[in-house]
């Protein structure tokens, strides 16, 4: 007797859109011998199918199992008996969407897979060394669309005509290249080429192509501006300490430690241990610069990350960058494009103007970079991913939100004056930008304006209110006052460490509805609802609002932002503040640290202080941080790069035996309102340790 067909419906939500989605389904579904179709619409993909239930049964365990590598699956709904067919159905086909709110998704750009690579590096392959190979699980996506629909039309490879050969397997469900946008070959693709620091077209020998001369001018010692997938990077020779050196002094980046690229995992184990989670993530799709315990640092330049216990490597995560590394058993310096604490370049005439006496060549292409899109910065911490930079590879890929958010109105978040990133609450999904850098530069905030035009078209978002810090001063704050007036829409203020909390509870996954919890938040630098400086709070707080139950006891910062600049000011202020300058000068006067400050204007200073002229409190645990590196000596004058003396004095830490020990005491003043975290008993601890001679690391 035979077994009877039923019809089924099946529903997929996630990031199924623009990854190869429905070519899987096609194949997956001919393997099985199922009929059908499968489309996409405004909630997804929509696959229909006429078989046997065993077969559909085994026919979604596949697809679950061989979901494409780009692709994520959040939801997958079926329906028995599914949605009728008009007629019966002669085999499986990818139909034509119908209409409707359609996501045509645009998704993060993606290290190059397998395949590109393997093609890129056969010379019987038709696309042997071309560097702009690509295919539906790989290449550059956010990084050159302009706007929706993501047709290439729509794309910086709007320029680039398909040749037949390209255009065929674009054409061919059964081909990777399937509905690739960005596919391309050296016959009808993009083009590199060699520049010397003059703009003049270099010399390339005639047995190499542009790509090995510059691997072989960094082999030299040369500095090399490289254009990538998201903006421009200086690659030069990590182990060669006179161009690490030289690189350091042209571009101003005088101590903050330099990104690596190395060919593949067994060149990065000669100078870092990796575990198994951060060996997932420098071989995943996203290709982050992965923070690594070093353990042969010292075969590298001294100056490639001066004073750190790291190193921050990623691999190779474009055919050009695969060529270029090809031969090199040592990693390169990868650093971004542009003179320190400005944007990366992005395009070849403003990197032959900004990079001028920086780099020695250029090797250039003529794709379009579109959306600058930096480099993404992830450390394994406690078993666990953590991203210190969401951008290259992640953004603008959507982060499911708890239970609760699918019924959220749609919210445009428009973030903090410094490393900016933009989000957009729609759908239960938060999807944020890559990081944009600090507003406080002109090109960043250009950057940042187009940036939101761009995504609230790319999700066809249509906010019903706009959410800005609390700080009145912040080009991001006053963007969305003036958007919101504009637009007629709400206008939520929200203090900055009750949105750090929040996004903890998002990614712990709590519930909307789900009730307070206590938050801390420590960081540098945040306006606070009383008009003072806030940094190390302690909040009673759900998503809807909070209440400063705690926070650490202000301290002057003498100076302003000059304090921030120079760890000795906030020392000296902590210690007046909490130890008291006479008991200091009584106890601990035979110290180092006396001796240091004996040439300091501490009079001023003192000054500032009693009068609280330019000399505003704060309860910020970053500037307690940088006083305890101060008084250790550590980046005690004056810092290079923000964060700097807390990340050396973690370094320092890190390197201590802590087992058995415990830490230094914290004084809790309950009668205060809120309750004050006084430091006074851990700074006269510190000091005695100081004085009696125990070592910083210790």
């Amino acid at each position: 007797m035979p077994v009877p067909l039923i019809c089924e419906s099946i529903r997929v939500r996630g990031l199924v859109q623009g990854v190869g989605f429905r070519p899987t389904v096609w194949r997956l579904a001919r393997d099985c011998g199922l009929s059908g179709d499968v489309r996409n619409d405004g909630a997804g993909v929509l696959i229909r199918l006429l078989g046997q239930a065993a077969v559909i049964d085994d026919f979604v365990a596949r697809l679950i199992r061989e979901c494409p590598p780009l692709a994520r699956i959040d939801a997958l709904e079926r329906s028995v008996p599914g949605e009728a067919f008009e007629s019966a159905p002669g085999g499986f086909s990818i139909v034509a969407s119908d209409g409707g709110d359609v996501h045509t998704g645009v998704v993060a750009d993606a290290a190059t897979c397998a395949a590109c690579r393997e093609e890129v590096l056969d010379p019987t392959n038709r696309r042997y060394r071309y560097p702009f190979t690509n295919c539906t699980h790989c290449g550059p996506r956010l990084s050159i669309v302009h706007r929706i629909p993501y047709d290439r039309a729509n794309t910086s490879m709007a320029a680039f005509p398909m040749c037949p050969a390209c255009e065929s397997e674009y054409a061919d469900p059964a081909d990777r290249r399937f509905h690739a946008q960005p596919n391309a070959c050296a016959v009808c693709g993009p083009r590199v080429w060699l520049e010397d620091a003059h703009g003049a077209p270099a010399r390339v020998d005639a047995a190499e192509d542009a790509i090995a001369t510059a691997s072989r001018l960094l082999r030299q010692g040369r500095v090399v501006a490289i254009k990538g997938i998201g903006g421009f990077h200086l690659a030069c020779d990590a182990c060669n300490a006179d161009a690490v050196a030289s690189l350091r002094q042209r571009k101003r980046r005088y101590r903050k430690p330099f990104a690596l690229m190395a060919r593949d995992l067994e060149a990065i184990e000669r100078y870092c241990s990796i575990d198994e989670s951060e060996r997932a993530l420098l071989g995943s799709s996203a290709a982050p610069v992965v923070l690594l315990r070093a353990v042969h640092q010292s075969r590298l330049a001294a100056e490639v990350a001066p004073g750190q216990s790291t190193l921050g490597f990623m691999l190779p995560y474009s055919p050009l960058h695969h060529l270029l590394l090809e031969n090199w058993d040592t990693p390169l310096v990868m650093t971004s494009g542009n003179l320190s604490e400005e944007p990366q370049c992005t395009a070849n005439e403003d990197a032959g103007r900004r990079l001028a006496g920086i780099a020695d060549h250029y090797l250039l292409h003529d794709r379009e970079i579109v959306n600058r899109v930096d480099d993404s910065v992830v450390r394994v911490m406690d078993d666990r991913p953590r991203v210190l930079r969401r951008a290259r590879g992640y953004a603008p890929s959507p982060l499911v939100l708890p239970a609760g958010f699918e019924r959220a109105a749609p919210v445009l978040a428009l973030g903090g004056e410094l490393k900016n990133t933009l989000c957009l609450l729609k759908d239960g999904q938060a999807i944020a930008s890559q990081h944009l850098g600090d507003l406080e530069d002109a090109c960043t905030a250009d950057d940042f304006e187009r940036t939101v035009d761009l995504y609230r078209q790319l999700f066809q978002h249509r906010p019903g209110a706009v959410a800005v810090d609390l700080h009145p001063d912040y080009r991001s704050t006053r963007y969305g006052q003036v958007l919101a007036a504009r637009e007629g829409l709400e206008l939520i203020m929200v203090q900055h460490h009750f949105a750090h909390i929040a996004s903890v509870l998002a990614d712990c996954g709590h519930a909307l509805d789900g009730g307070p919890v206590i938050g801390v938040a420590l960081d540098g630098l945040g306006f606070g609802t009383d008009g003072t400086i806030w940094g190390g709070e302690f909040l009673l707080a759900d998503y809807r609002g909070f209440q400063r139950v705690a926070h650490l006891a202000p301290t002057p910062m003498p100076g302003g932002a000059r304090a921030i600049l120079e760890p000795w000011r906030n020392s000296y202020a902590h210690l007046v503040t909490h130890v008291g300058w006479e008991r200091f000068a009584r106890d601990f006067g035979a110290t180092e640290l006396a001796d240091y400050w004996r040439a300091k204007p501490l009079d001023l200073l003192g000054t500032m202080i009693a009068r609280a002229v330019n000399a505003p409190p704060s309860s910020s645990c970053g500037r307690l941080f940088d006083a305890v590196a101060g008084v250790l000596g550590v980046c005690r004058e004056s810092i290079a790069y923000e964060g700097q003396a807390a990340i050396e004095l973690e370094v320092l830490a890190s390197a201590a035996d802590a087992s058995g020990q415990q830490g230094y005491p914290f004084a809790v003043n309950t009668q205060a309102e809120p309750w004050l975290l006084d430091p006074a008993p851990m700074w006269l601890a510190l000091l005695t340790d100081l004085q009696q001679g125990v070592p910083s690391s210790a």
